[in-house]
């Protein structure tokens, strides 16, 4: 039967009325028969007191599936809820990928008191992987895979997936491990089903494989699944030995987040951990003060600037009405670039080494959206100059200097907007630190000076 979408929020009134009439079995009824990430968003819009008793109708398999659907904030809020025996029944129950997501981001109390509710093989899985380094693949796969010998045929394989891949993370894929556990191979689980039963492993082998190291970075993962097209890959050590595998609901968890620090980088936002509105007030003035501060900072050049060219301003005051157009013009030229070229370096478009052909290529572009643009503010000037008389009898030298300055000013901001994000990658920073206020902050200093001087160059000897 095909899945419906369904009103989140009158799932909730619905269930609420059911629990405020002790309709328990209805209730039960009705979780049950629903999809379990609606049931997991149900839960989570529910309030506190009523999603613990909401999560308490659900059976025990059930239960797990929908907590490893909870956002991480949720998921710390329900077991506050619950008691040790429940928390010990879905920590336990919990694959070993996302329980290592909820553990790294709980308090060290916390999570040393749900480490002491498990099993001791899952509190042992569990503490191999919080060893792995912060940001780790090691602390995003999970050992829960099916390996098989080179010398196996393709009915021992499959009875041996019957008997040991219930736990299993995925079966698309079958492992091939020699002595020690050295990955092999990996053969798609199709393969396995369209050869006779008495073929042996290594006649279907090629030795051609994709593994992540457990140490490697998550953007590693990111990267690998873009490129090959897998639900899942193997994870290896030092020595090539299978520890793990990470399955692409974990990797896109990963390009969401990274996605989302890059957005709240390039709006001048120092990335919040948590959602949004699960963020105190407290949390959230102080992402965004750090931004702030350091931006005030840089506009404080700004007024500098502007005084050097105080002789100027005062004589020709017509010229001070077109500064906000000139340098803000700049600064979204550089923004666009700023978020054209962050972007590609995150999808591997583009590679530090080929700087220059970025830097050609924004200049031309730079250039070329100044042209437009100074030609607009040429006209407009020109018009309003020659019709209306705003701008006295000197109107064709300024027009003139205001089509020269959006063409210089777009082009420079197009240029530092492909540079900075550059810059920042070489020096090890997040290129998207090259946030949108900031190339804007670095333009607007710089654009002051290359309108003031070109102003002087055209209006000498006439308002100059």
């Amino acid at each position: 039967m095909p899945e419906v979408d369904v009103d989140i929020g009158s799932l909730v009134d619905e269930l609420q009325a059911l629990l405020a009439a002790r309709r328990f079995e209805a209730l039960h009824a009705r979780l049950h028969e629903l999809p379990v990430p609606d049931v997991a968003e149900v839960l989570e819009r529910a309030p506190d007191e009523v999603e613990a008793v909401l999560f308490r109708l659900l059976d025990q398999e059930r239960a797990r599936d929908t907590f490893e659907y909870f956002s991480v904030a949720a998921q710390e809020r329900l077991l506050r809820g619950l008691g040790d025996r429940e928390v010990a029944a879905i920590m336990n129950e919990m694959s070993a990928d996302d329980r290592t997501a909820l553990l790294e981001e709980l308090p060290g109390k916390v999570t040393r008191r749900l480490l002491n509710l498990l099993d001791p093989e899952e509190r042992r899985v569990a503490v191999e992987l919080l060893n792995y380094p912060e940001e780790s693949i090691g602390r995003l796969m999970t050992p829960d895979y099916v390996a098989v010998k080179p010398d196996w045929t393709v009915t021992d394989a499959l009875e041996h997936i019957r008997k040991f891949g219930r736990d299993s993370e995925t079966l698309n894929v079958v492992y091939v491990t020699g002595p020690g556990g050295v990955l092999i191979d990996d053969l798609r689980m199709r393969e396995l089903l369209l050869v006779e039963p008495t073929t042996r492993m290594r006649d279907m082998m090629d030795e051609q494989f994709v593994a992540l190291r457990a140490t490697d970075d998550q953007e590693e993962a990111v990267a690998l699944f873009r490129k090959h097209d897998r639900s899942a890959l193997p994870v290896v050590d030092g020595k090539g030995v299978l520890v793990g595998i990470v399955t692409v609901d974990d990797v896109l968890d990963v390009a969401e987040e990274e996605a989302t620090e890059d957005i709240h980088l390039l709006g001048g936002v120092e990335a919040l951990e948590e959602p949004y509105l699960s963020s105190s007030l407290a949390t959230v003035v102080r992402k965004r003060a750090v931004w702030l501060v350091l931006l005030f900072l840089g506009q404080t050049l700004t007024t500098s600037v502007m005084g050097f060219f105080e002789g100027e301003i005062a004589n020709a005051v017509v010229l001070a009405l077109f500064l906000p157009l000139i340098i803000s013009s700049g600064g979204n030229s550089g923004s666009q670039a700023a978020a054209l070229v962050t972007r590609a370096m995150a999808l591997g478009e583009v590679t530090i080494e080929r700087w220059w052909l970025v830097v050609r290529r924004e200049l031309v572009a730079g250039l070329t959206l100044g042209l437009i643009l100074g030609v607009l503010g040429f006209l407009r000037v020109a018009l309003v100059g020659a019709f209306g008389g705003a701008y006295g009898e000197h109107w064709l030298p300024i027009a003139v200097t205001i089509a020269l300055a959006l063409v210089g000013v777009v082009a420079w901001g197009s240029l530092v907007g492909s540079v900075l994000p550059l810059v920042l990658k070489r020096l090890g920073a997040d290129p998207a630190a090259s946030s949108t206020p900031f190339v804007a902050t670095v333009v607007d200093v710089t654009g002051i000076v290359i309108f003031f001087g070109l102003a002087k160059l055209v209006l000498a000897g006439t308002l100059l």
